[in-house]
């Protein structure tokens, strides 16, 4: 069996989920903030919930059809959030999902993450799009997304329904030709 890789940036690690992370997962992923902004997270965070996805985690990866990735600080492992491609490999795309415990935000960690996994979608497992969406009223989110070279492709009105109310999504996308003929974002990547 394949192992899932680990993925290092000048500041992150982003490496597999264990067991031992359901305790920050349940305390970042938990806050009502992130859970506001989400579409899959549950709020209340209940006791369990964590460790149940992330033992869920090996099994996708196994079977392609997601990688999921802890971001952690590289000098001390501390979890700060999860970085996600849930893959077609039939139509060679993915859409990438991502979510930052409230206490790292606004520090270049999201971006800096979501750099690593685009450079590893479209080189490692040679996608050929790679897609992201935002609730309208998150434009945090959106500015991750421009800031990688994403194009914004459009607004889905009313798309989603999150805690009784119907929401626009932003919808972003790259595409593996255009990931290539971004010299300025990938000089200036975090990596080693």
């Amino acid at each position: 069996m394949i192992e899932q890789p680990f993925i290092t940036t000048l500041r992150l690690l982003l490496r597999p989920f264990v067991l031992t992370d359901a305790p920050g997962v349940q305390t970042l992923a938990g806050d009502k903030s992130i859970a506001s902004t989400t579409l899959n997270i549950p709020h209340p965070y209940e006791n369990s919930v964590a460790e149940k996805w992330i033992a869920s985690q090996a099994k996708n990866f196994a079977a392609g059809s997601s990688v999921t990735f802890a971001v952690s600080h590289r000098n001390d492992n501390m979890l700060m959030g999860a970085i996600s491609l849930e893959i077609s490999r039939k139509h060679r795309h993915a859409e990438m999902g991502y979510w930052i415990g409230k206490p790292y935000w606004n520090q270049g960690y999201c971006t800096e993450s979501a750099m690593a996994l685009l450079q590893y979608g479209f080189d490692i497992l040679d996608l050929q799009r790679i897609f992201a969406h935002h609730l309208t009223r998150n434009p945090a989110s959106g500015r991750v997304m421009q800031k990688i070279g994403m194009v914004h492709e459009g607004c889905l009105r009313k798309h989603v329904l999150k805690w009784n109310v119907f929401e626009d999504l932003e919808v972003y996308g790259l595409l593996q030709g255009e990931w290539k003929s971004l010299p300025d974002i990938i000089e200036n990547m975090w990596y080693e």
